[in-house]
């Protein structure tokens, strides 16, 4: 029971991960049709930034907010520079525009601080542990499960009950549209990059922190894991890359304490066929876009 209750945190913990990383891309994707493959990058950036702030000798605080920061003014710079003049491309193009994009902030990574991980320092008690019954929980993931369920609620709440949460919904349904009502379309899609920068950022505090490190790839397998649960959760549904993330992560830490030894080697892979089962179930889906197209 102890087990349980132990891997249940830390799957829970590593879903809100994979939650806030497949939001950030369903909220892109729902609006200009992009499907965001630097957006790991932008988790990775943040990254730095808190490295960077702590190498300068700001307090660990300060330094995860100006990491936050900077995956928002990446995520800002990135639309204004290189996915705005493709707006109204072809799926394929945005595809291969977000990839080349992708690539280019990994070599700046590489070239420009290092290609090796770099240790990031944050108190010893954020990285302590507690006990609950007989079970051991580490304070980082329960911090965590906070954090990514706090972020999502209020997420929730500003689509919901703010004109530009409205303006952004409104957007995903149909975005010319709303140019014709005279909403600055400019100004609700650096909005929407906007969110999913904040949400990368909060994900890459959490996950340096669990960590204790950042390298150029950092982000490049989250966000691979977070695309897989948009996909799994339904693409452009943003309560689908939510539940999809959480799904991910659950089965990430469920396959790897509870599968026999002799299996182990093979988790990623019954994980994945687990997803494909659940996609031949329900193809457009766990929970599928309004907008979606069915055959």
């Amino acid at each position: 029971m102890d087990l349980i209750l132990q891997q249940s945190i830390n799957a829970i913990s590593l879903g809100g991960v994979y939650a806030m990383l497949a939001l950030g891309l369903a909220i892109v994707f729902s609006i200009v049709g992009l499907i965001n493959f630097a957006h790991g990058d932008i988790m990775t950036f943040g990254g730095y930034g808190i490295f960077l702030s702590l190498a300068f000798g700001m307090s660990p605080v300060s330094a995860l907010a100006v990491g936050i920061g900077a995956a928002v003014v990446m995520a800002l710079t990135l639309e204004r520079t290189a996915f705005r003049a493709m707006r109204g491309a072809d799926v394929v193009t945005l595809l291969i525009t977000s990839f080349a994009v992708s690539e280019i902030l990994k070599v700046l990574f590489q070239n420009g601080i290092s290609a090796r991980p770099v240790p990031i320092s944050l108190p010893a008690a954020w990285s302590g542990t507690y006990q609950m019954g007989g079970a051991t929980i580490g304070v980082v993931p329960t911090v965590s499960i906070i954090v990514a369920f706090a972020a999502l609620a209020g997420l929730t709440l500003f689509l919901r009950r703010t004109p530009t949460g409205m303006a952004m919904r409104a957007a995903a349904e149909d975005l010319e549209m709303l140019k014709l009502l005279g909403v600055r379309a400019n100004r609700v899609v650096a909005f929407a990059f906007a969110l999913s920068g904040l949400l990368a950022g909060i994900a890459a505090v959490i996950w340096t922190a669990q960590r204790g490190s950042v390298d150029p790839m950092m982000g490049f397998f989250p966000v691979l894991k977070a695309f897989i649960a948009t996909v799994l959760g339904g693409l452009g549904s943003l309560g689908g890359a939510v539940l999809g993330g959480f799904v991910i992560g659950i089965l990430e830490v469920l396959t790897q304490a509870f599968l026999p030894d002799g299996l182990s080697p093979y988790r990623d892979a019954i994980v994945l066929a687990l997803v494909i089962a659940a996609l031949l179930w329900r193809p457009d889906g766990l929970i599928p876009a309004t907008n979606a197209n069915r055959s």
